[in-house]
């Protein structure tokens, strides 16, 4: 999965189409990843300690990792990912780079 955390993603397809935010964790056994703002869904809590409040809460839930597409910084659209290897400080580095720009994310 290309997809890491704290990378600006905007989503494809579903009811959130076209909204943008940053992961906040990825799943990659599962092939999910957890968004800001998006996926949200009502959760109903009950209080287990005396002194906690019930009720119903907005969480984010993890959707699938096909549904988002990577942000590029520099062009500032959606863009596939490609890698590149870069020398830092004589060793052999992968990275992930944009496919229009070629600029490293």
């Amino acid at each position: 999965m290309k997809i890491k955390k704290n990378d600006t993603v905007v989503v494809l397809s579903g009811k959130d189409k076209g909204k943008q935010g940053k992961v906040l964790s990825t799943m990659p056994t599962v092939n999910k990843v957890l968004v800001e703002g998006v996926n949200m869904a009502d959760c109903h809590v009950r209080a287990t300690r005396q002194g906690q409040e019930s009720g119903i809460i907005r969480k984010a839930i993890p959707m699938r990792a096909n549904k988002v597409m990577v942000v590029c910084p520099k062009c500032g659209k959606p863009n596939r990912l490609g890698k590149k290897t870069v020398e830092e400080n004589g060793k052999q580095k992968n990275v992930r780079v944009c496919k229009k720009c070629g600029e490293i994310i």
